[in-house]
């Protein structure tokens, strides 16, 4: 086969070691933990529990932390910090660690953002980021009184804002005359930092619908996916890739989510999922995939996020279980370096007792898997086909 082409964002073979996958976590700033079931999740959504997890992930491994976002209170999440103030906090409490904060276009004007963003920039030296959210849940555009846009035309706007927020970010005389958004002549100073990592804070979107998929390609730095298995993501990344080449534009980057339990023996791994999905708060479950799908099935394909989402996958509410991070530390190296191998350059992962399994994450399961990345040819690799490799398949 022919070699997979370097991913055009990082002049770095991603499959060379000196370019290691990265880590995300899922910053437990919602009351209710990860998982809606009501087995024991030791975590809590306050600030001095997600202080002391910022440092230890920082020093475990991690080079990112998603502030995730809600505006009213349902679905097993009564209580809720906001996500770029919280994002703030995190920064100010770490070194090194980059912060990902959640943000709702139609809630948020692209020029606050943006001011807001680059002082949150110089304040952390650049480890600021925003991750844009299109829109699942109803409710909470209509209870605040706003207007509820139909599935593409919530991605449409998106595109608008990301368009504005870049501009605005990197250009000293914005303007921008839209369909959501009006710029005239509108200048930020000072900018955020432009470092050689980045000209500005990166941005993130997710999504699985064809609409996500197409706007990635046109306007993000990375593309959050959903949990997926492998031949999943290759669907995912060949279309996103494709949606860039499309206008001439160099691919992002691309972001997979996994809930990932790393236990000493897979039977032990395994009997925790099972747990978990036995306790899960049903009614909660339930309500929350009612209003995923309904957003979903607005598409015109029908390819919305959650459209397959059976109640087991919706207990994670990102699908977080489909990427199959359950077994031993062995198996699951093998596997996160099974998807490095298709393209994934970044793991947004989420945990049912946050501390302990963050340090267990560093201690036992990073080391493996970079002893599998130093392994890794240097210059290309086979192309990706989404079969899954002998020494992974028998464990998922």
């Amino acid at each position: 086969m022919s070699a997979a082409p370097v991913n055009p964002l990082n002049p770095v073979n991603p499959l060379d070691p000196v370019n290691p996958v990265k880590f995300a976590y899922w910053v437990p700033n919602v009351s209710g933990g990860l998982v809606t079931s009501k087995i024991e999740q030791r975590t809590d959504w306050g600030y001095d529990y997600n202080r002391e997890l910022a440092v230890l992930a920082e020093n475990n491994g991690f080079d990112y932390a998603l502030s995730q976002v809600r505006y009213m209170a349902g679905y097993g999440a009564e209580f809720q910090h906001e996500s770029t103030s919280f994002s703030l906090a995190l920064l100010l409490a770490t070194q090194r660690l980059k912060v990902i904060a959640a943000v709702h276009p139609g809630l948020w004007h692209p020029g606050v953002l943006a001011k807001l963003g680059a002082t949150a920039d110089h304040l952390s030296n650049g480890r600021f980021a925003v991750n844009v959210v299109s829109g699942w849940f109803k409710g909470e555009f209509t209870a605040l009184g706003e207007p509820w846009l139909e599935h593409d035309e919530r991605y449409r706007r998106s595109e608008e804002f990301i368009r504005a927020l870049r501009q605005i970010w990197t250009e000293d005389h914005a303007e921008l005359a839209g369909d959501f958004y009006r710029l005239r002549d509108f200048s930020l100073k000072p900018k955020p930092l432009n470092t050689p990592e980045r000209p500005h804070p990166e941005i993130f979107q997710g999504g699985n619908s064809t609409a996500a998929r197409a706007m990635a390609g046109r306007v993000s730095d990375w593309y959050f996916s959903n949990g997926k298995d492998f031949d999943g993501v290759v669907e995912q990344i060949a279309d996103v890739r494709k949606a860039a080449a499309e206008v001439g534009r160099t691919a992002p980057k691309f972001g997979l989510n996994g809930f990932l339990i790393a236990r000493d023996t897979e039977a032990e791994a395994r009997e925790t999922l099972r747990e978990i999905v036995a306790q899960a708060d049903h009614e909660a479950v339930e309500g929350f995939g009612a209003a995923v799908k309904q957003a979903g099935r607005s598409t015109a394909d029908g390819k919305g996020m959650w459209q397959d989402s059976g109640f087991e996958d919706l207990v994670q509410y990102n699908d977080g279980f489909r990427t199959g991070l359950i077994g031993t530390p062995e198996q699951i190296a093998e596997r996160i370096v099974a998807y490095k191998r298709l393209g994934v350059e970044l793991f947004l992962l989420g945990f049912l007792h946050y501390h302990e399994e963050v340090e267990y994450f560093g201690r036992r399961v990073l080391p493996l898997v970079r002893e599998l990345e130093a392994r890794l040819p240097d210059t290309g690799t086979e192309t990706a086909t989404g079969t899954e490799p002998e020494s992974v398949s028998a464990h998922v």
